[in-house]
This record gives C-alpha cells, structure tokens and sequence, in this order.
C-alpha cells in the first residue's frame, strides 16, 4: 500500500510540474511573438502601429509630440498609467501620426479591476478637448465594476459596445475573460460604410455609419448636436488615457480599399 501512494504521489507531482512548465512556454511563446506581423498577416497588408519598443508613430493629441505623462512601454507592452487624481490627473489620449479611411484594427488589451478606457476611430481631432479627443469608440471597461457599465441605454456602454450608440452582444461566453487575463479586439471599417466590433473573436455588433440609423443613435446620444461626429473621411486611431491602468500590444492595422 505505501509503494502504491508513493508511485502516485510521484506522478501527482511530475503531472503538475508538467502542466506548470507548458504553462511556461506558453507565456514564453507569447512573449516572443508581441509585436509582430506572421507572414500572412505581411501578404495581406498589415502593418504594426506599436512596435513595441517606444511610441514611434504615435502622438499626443491636439499636439505634433509624444505624451508628457501617463504612458510607458513595458516589456513590449504599452501600458496607461493609472493617476492619482483619476480623470482630471491624467496624460491624456494618444492619436496615430498616420490617418485612415477603410481599415481592419486589431489590437490585444488587458484591463485592472474597475478601468475604463476605448479605441476611437473617425476621430475629430481638431475639435479635441484637451488631453480628450472626440469619435467612435470601441469601449474597453470593467463591467462589473466601473459604473460607465449601467449608465447609458440598453449596456451601450460596456465592454465591446460602440459607446454610448450600440450595446455589444455578449452573450458568446468567449467574450466575457476574467480581469487581468488578455482580451483581443476587432473593428473592420469597410469602404461601403459598414463597421464591425469583435471581441475575441466574437461579431459583437455592426452598423452602417451615415445611415439613418446611425443618425438616429447619435441624436439621441451625449454627441447630439455635435456636427459630422462619427463622419470624417480620414482620421487617425485614437488610444484613450481615462486615469485608469490598461495594458495594449500587437496594435496592428491594413488599409481596405
């Protein structure tokens, strides 16, 4: 009987060692690949918008130069800083130097417990806050913690959702990951008008911008009155500082003609 629990206390342990050392080379993995375009991705036309090592290509916004505060990279990671004085103490959004009009972005994000942040797309940088700028976004948010998540209508304002316009579906469980664990992000913005949001792999929601639709939505949105929002024919992508610490990698984008 002895020998019986020893030789299963003995591969007990050479199983969890096992487990832990694939778990290991995954994170290895992960972490050899951050930042870069597989062949596939080259032949149909990506490009990275983060490189991984500093914020080349990127700008503050309402500015011609880099964040004075509240962004880092770390170890491949792009990282917003969470401030002390929340909102009001924060770096502020960053726009891509490069503008768009037809694209597919996508993006890996990992949030803290109670953060909020977004991608913006169709940007109005020139009518930009400071430290703010104003277009179409795809929430990023802790639902279950921030309070943005029950404001709004319908959840227009959770995770995945085109904010304050469209509630994300989210009833695939594969959208929903536990905090802390890393999420990826899809928004395909096709020549004809149509957009997409995807959240892991996830259609979350479309629309067709300009459509009456999308008319309707913005008037009864905290952006009624605000004219052309939502309909510039080229803009930068815009990474939103809300105070909180969110982590961004493998930013990668290709023009759709």
């Amino acid at each position: 009987m002895k020998i019986k629990v020893n030789r299963f206390a003995a591969g007990y342990l050479a199983a969890f060692l096992l487990c832990v050392g694939c778990g290991s080379l995954r994170a290895q993995s992960r972490t050899d690949t951050l930042n870069t375009l597989s062949p596939k991705e080259r032949k149909q036309g990506f490009q990275l918008l983060f490189n991984g090592t500093d914020l080349g290509g990127w700008r503050a916004i309402g500015t011609d130069k880099p964040p004075a505060k509240g962004w880092v990279v770390e170890n491949g990671v792009l990282h917003v800083l969470a401030s002390k004085e929340g909102y009001a103490g924060r770096g502020g959004d960053i726009v891509t130097v490069q503008k768009f009009d037809f694209f597919e972005l996508t993006f890996d994000f990992r949030i803290t417990e109670g953060a909020n942040s977004g991608v913006k797309y169709f940007v109005m940088d020139s009518i930009a806050t400071p430290g703010a700028g104003l277009g179409l976004e795809y929430q990023i948010l802790d639902d279950e913690h921030h309070p943005d998540a029950r404001l709004g209508r319908d959840g227009d304002r959770t995770q995945g959702s085109l904010y304050d316009l469209i509630p994300a579906d989210k009833s695939d469980p594969r959208t929903r990951k536990p905090i802390g664990e890393w999420n990826h992000g899809r928004i395909v913005a096709s020549p004809d008008g149509h957009i997409q949001h995807w959240l892991n792999g996830v259609k979350v929601l479309e629309y067709t911008r300009g459509s009456d639709r999308f008319n309707d939505l913005v008037a009864h949105s905290k952006f009624a009155g605000i004219r052309g929002f939502g309909k510039p024919a080229v803009a930068p992508i815009l990474l939103q500082d809300h105070g909180n610490s969110v982590y961004f990698a493998n930013i990668k984008v290709r023009q759709l003609k």
